[in-house]
C-alpha cells in the first residue's frame, strides 16, 4: 500500500512587520509549509515580500483571504485589528494563527472563537514562548513527577523593551499598548502550561515609571492555580538590569549579546532628533525596511526563553538554561541538553501545531478556548493593578 503524502499548508500572511519577520523562517523551513501570499499597506513591505518568496501582496487583507491558493492566514496587525481580521478569515474559510496578543477584549475573544467555530476552521494563537522546546519538556518532566506535586512556579524578566522604537497606540495602555498586553500574555501562556492551565486568581501591581513614556512598563503578579500551586510572574521594560544576564547573554531568541548593553536603548532613543518618527523607525524591522543581522550559525544556536524561569516541586527544581534545562534534584544538579532549534529565530512549535492539526495527525492542544483563558489572565492583571484586589476568573481551561 502506498505511503499517504502529507498535505501541504499553504500560509498568507496579514502584516508584514517585525513580527512577521520573526516568523517566517520558521514557515519557509516546515517540509510542507509554502509561504503563499502576504498583505500590507506599505508598498515597500510588499514588493520585498513578493521578491524573497516569489508570491503575491496584496494591500488589502481582504484580497488576501479571498485567495484560493491560501489555507491558513497568520495575523500579525496592530492588536486592535486582531479580531476584525481573524473574522474575515474565518468567514473565507481560512484557518487562523494570531499574534499574541489575541485581542484586547474578552468579547472581542469571543467573536473570534464563534467566528472560527461557526466556519469550522482551528484558530491557534501564536504566544511562541510557551512553544519553546525547554518548557515543553519542563512540562513533560513535571507531568511524569520528576520534581513531585507541583508547589510554585515562577518567571521573571528585565528588558529595554519600552525603549525599542513604537507607534503612538503602543504607548498608550488603554489602546492595548505597554507591557500587560505585550509581554504578559507570553508569560501567562508559560505558566498556565506548566501550572495545568486553570488560575482561579491574579492579584498584581504594576508601575508606569517615565512621564515620556506614558504606559505601564512593569508589573508584578502572583497567580493561584486549581489545585494549590501558585505562580509569580514580574516584569520590567525599563532598560536597567538585563536578565539575559542569567542566561549566560543568550537573547530572547536565541541570540548571542555581549554584556554591558544595560541602557544601550534608552541612550538610542534619547538622541533622536526631536520630531523623529518612531513608528517609521520599527517599520524598519519589517519587510522591507533595514535587513535583520544574521545569527544563524546552527552549531551555536542557543534555545529562545521569555525570561527565567524556574518551577518548584516536593522533590526538586527545574530550571530553563540556553541550552536546556537544569534539574535540581535530592541526588544533585542533572544537565538535560535538548537537541538545539531547528532554525533562527525558532518559533517552529507554533507551526508544528497548527500544521499537525492541518494535516489531521493531531487536535490542537492550545485552540482559541485556551488562547482566551491566557487573556482572561493578563486582563485579570491589569484589573487587579487598577483597583488593588485579587481577581476571581471564571473561563479558564487546562491544558
Amino acid at each position: 500500500m502506498p505511503a499517504v503524502q502529507a498535505p501541504q499548508m499553504r500560509v498568507g500572511v496579514i502584516g508584514l512587520g517585525g513580527a512577521a519577520r520573526q516568523m517566517l523562517p520558521s514557515f519557509q523551513t516546515h517540509p510542507h509549509v509554502v509561504i503563499a501570499a502576504g498583505a500590507d499597506p506599505r508598498e515597500d513591505a510588499r514588493d520585498a515580500f513578493s521578491t524573497e518568496f516569489s508570491a503575491p501582496a496584496f494591500a488589502h487583507p481582504e484580497d488576501l483571504c479571498s485567495c484560493s491558493d491560501v489555507d491558513v492566514v497568520y495575523i500579525a496587525t496592530p492588536h486592535q485589528l486582531h479580531r476584525e481580521h481573524a473574522v474575515l478569515a474565518a468567514r473565507a474559510g481560512k484557518h487562523i494563527i494570531v499574534e499574541k496578543p489575541m485581542a484586547l477584549t474578552l468579547e472581542d475573544c469571543d467573536a473570534m472563537i464563534e467566528a472560527a467555530e461557526h466556519a469550522k476552521v482551528l484558530l491557534v494563537v501564536g504566544h511562541t514562548h510557551a512553544f519553546d522546546a525547554p518548557i515543553i519538556e519542563m512540562r513533560r518532566l513535571i507531568c511524569e513527577g520528576a520534581i513531585g506535586p507541583l508547589a510554585l512556579i515562577n518567571n521573571f524578566n528585565y528588558t529595554n523593551f519600552l525603549y525599542r522604537p513604537r507607534r503612538y497606540e503602543e504607548l498608550r495602555t488603554e489602546s492595548g499598548g505597554g507591557a500587560i498586553y505585550n509581554q504578559a500574555p507570553h508569560q501567562v501562556d508559560i505558566v498556565r502550561l506548566l501550572g495545568g492551565g486553570k488560575v482561579e486568581s491574579v492579584r498584581s501591581a504594576s508601575w508606569a515609571l517615565d512621564p515620556d513614556r506614558p504606559t505601564d512598563g512593569a508589573y508584578s503578579a502572583f497567580l493561584q492555580f486549581e489545585g494549590g500551586a501558585v505562580a509569580v510572574i514580574v516584569y520590567s521594560g525599563y532598560d536597567f538590569f538585563d536578565s539575559d544576564q542569567f542566561h549566560d547573554w543568550v537573547g530572547e531568541l536565541g541570540e548571542s549579546k555581549p554584556s554591558g548593553l544595560n541602557g544601550s536603548a534608552r541612550r538610542a532613543l534619547s538622541a533622536l532628533p526631536a520630531g523623529a518618527d518612531e513608528s517609521a523607525l520599527k517599520a524598519q524591522r519589517g519587510l522591507g525596511g533595514k535587513p535583520s543581522p544574521s545569527h544563524d550559525d546552527p552549531a551555536s544556536r542557543a534555545h529562545p526563553h521569555f525570561g527565567v524561569t524556574i518551577v518548584t516541586g516536593r522533590d526538586g527544581d527545574l530550571r530553563q538554561t540556553a541550552r536546556g534545562l537544569e534539574h535540581y534534584g535530592r541526588e544533585g544538579i542533572r544537565e538535560i541538553a535538548i537537541p538545539g532549534p531547528k532554525v533562527f529565530p525558532d518559533k517552529s512549535g507554533l507551526v508544528d501545531e497548527m500544521y499537525d492539526a492541518f494535516a489531521g495527525q493531531q487536535p490542537l492542544l492550545r485552540d482559541g478556548h485556551w488562547a482566551r483563558a491566557t487573556m482572561e489572565v493578563c486582563l485579570a492583571i491589569r484589573q487587579s493593578a487598577l483597583e488593588g484586589r485579587e481577581i476571581q476568573l471564571s473561563r479558564q481551561v487546562g491544558i
